[in-house]
C-alpha cells in the first residue's frame, strides 16, 4: 500500500503524457459531438466515489444533470430504462464485476452513449462499452485501492474538461495547471503529519468524515480505506447531511475528519465545524481552508497546497491514504491484505 502510494505523483505525470491524454481527448471530442442531454455513472466501491466527484464536475462543469445508477435495478429487477440521450459510464479499476458491464451493456441496447473508465482496458466492462477511457495506473499491489482511485479522478477530469471544450483539447491554461499536480502530489505526500497523527486514532472505536462538495467523495473515500484497513467503523456524511442529525453522535470521544477546501465547498464546511466545537468534537481538518476555519480552531490540521477546487480531491485524498496506513500498522493490522477482501468484487 506504501509503494501504491508513493507512485501517484508519476501516475499523475503518466496520465498527462499524449500517450494517454490524447486518446482521452478523442473520447471526450466524441462525448460532446454526440451532445448528451444527461450523464448516469455507475460504479462501486471505491470507484463509486470517484464517479461521485464526476456526477459534481458534470452538473458544474457542464451544465448537465448527473447521478449515480443502482445496478441492481438492471440486474436484479430486470428495469430497461429509456437511457436516449444519455451518456452512461461505467468506472471500475478492475472492469471485472458482472453487474457494471451488464448495466452497460444494457445502456447500450437502449440508444446510451457508453464509456468505460479502467485500469483494464481488455476487461468485460471496455467490452460492453463503445468507448474506453484507459487510467494507465499500472499494477496495483495492495487490495485497497490507492492509485487508481486517484487515477480514475484525473481520468474523469480530463474528459470532462475535455467535453467542456467541445473538441476534446484541453484549454492551455487548464493544460498548465494539470502539468503542476505531479510535484504537489510530491510535496503532500513528503509531510509526515498524517503518520505522525495516527497514534492519537489508535484507540478510536468509530470515527465521522465530513465534507461538501468536491470535498464529498473525499470524504467517503476516506472513511473506505480506514474501514477497509484498520476495522474500524467510519461514517461519511456530506457536511449539511451531518447537520440534519447525525451531528448528534459526535461529542469528545468520536473523532471528526473534515475535507476544508479554498473554494465554495470549503466555505460552506465553515458552519459545520463551528457546530462540531460546539459539541467539542475531536476535529481533524484536511485540506488547503483546514487552517483558516474562523473561531473554531479543529484539534489537528493537515495542510495541502492551494489549488482549484476542482483539482483538490486529488491532493486531499493523500494524507487521509496515509492516515489509513499508518493507522492500520498503528493499531497491529496489515493493510496490504485486509481480511476478507479480494482485489476482484464480482457481485450481480
Amino acid at each position: 500500500m506504501a509503494a501504491d502510494i508513493a507512485e501517484q505523483p508519476a501516475g499523475y505525470a503518466r496520465l498527462l503524457q499524449p500517450a494517454y491524454a490524447d486518446p482521452i481527448a478523442e473520447v471526450a471530442a466524441a462525448i460532446a459531438g454526440r451532445r448528451p442531454r444527461h450523464v448516469v455513472f455507475t460504479a462501486r466501491g471505491t470507484s463509486d466515489h470517484a464517479a461521485l466527484y464526476a456526477a459534481y464536475l458534470s452538473e458544474i462543469r457542464l451544465g448537465l444533470p448527473a447521478g449515480l445508477a443502482s445496478p441492481s435495478a438492471v440486474t436484479l429487477f430486470g428495469a430497461r430504462p429509456d437511457l436516449r440521450d444519455a451518456l452512461v459510464v461505467g468506472v471500475s479499476q478492475s472492469g471485472g464485476s458482472p453487474d457494471l458491464a451488464e448495466v452497460l451493456a444494457v445502456a447500450r441496447e437502449q440508444g446510451a452513449l457508453t464509456v468505460a473508465v479502467t485500469n483494464t482496458p481488455e476487461s468485460p466492462l471496455a467490452a460492453a462499452a463503445e468507448l474506453t477511457v484507459d487510467i494507465a495506473a499500472g499494477h496495483e499491489r495492495a487490495v485497497a485501492a490507492t492509485k487508481t482511485y486517484t487515477a480514475e479522478l484525473l481520468a474523469l477530469l480530463m474528459l470532462v474538461e475535455g467535453i467542456r471544450a467541445g473538441d476534446g483539447a484541453l484549454p492551455p491554461d487548464e493544460r498548465v495547471a494539470l502539468d503542476a499536480l505531479p510535484a504537489l502530489a510530491d510535496r503532500v505526500l513528503a509531510d509526515p503529519t498524517a503518520a505522525e497523527l495516527a497514534p492519537r486514532y489508535r484507540f478510536a472505536a468509530r470515527l465521522v468524515t465530513t465534507g461538501r462538495g468536491y470535498g464529498y467523495p473525499t470524504a467517503r473515500e476516506t472513511a473506505l480505506k480506514l474501514m477497509e484497513t484498520s476495522y474500524l467503523p467510519a461514517l461519511a456524511f456530506s457536511g449539511a447531511d451531518l447537520l440534519h442529525g447525525p451531528l448528534a453522535m459526535t461529542d469528545p470521544d468520536v473523532p471528526v475528519l473534515a475535507v476544508v477546501g479554498s473554494g465554495p465547498g470549503g466555505t460552506a464546511m465553515r458552519d459545520v465545524l463551528r457546530r462540531l466545537g460546539e459539541r467539542r468534537a475531536d476535529v481533524l481538518a484536511i485540506g488547503a481552508g483546514a487552517a483558516g476555519t474562523g473561531q473554531t480552531s479543529p484539534a489537528a490540521v493537515i495542510g495541502v497546497p492551494d489549488v482549484d477546487e476542482r483539482y483538490a480531491p486529488l491532493l486531499d485524498i493523500l494524507p487521509a491514504q496515509q492516515l489509513a496506513l499508518a493507522l492500520a500498522l498503528a493499531r497491529g493490522e496489515d493493510p496490504d491484505a485486509p481480511r476478507g477482501l479480494a482485489k476482484v468484487t464480482s457481485t450481480r
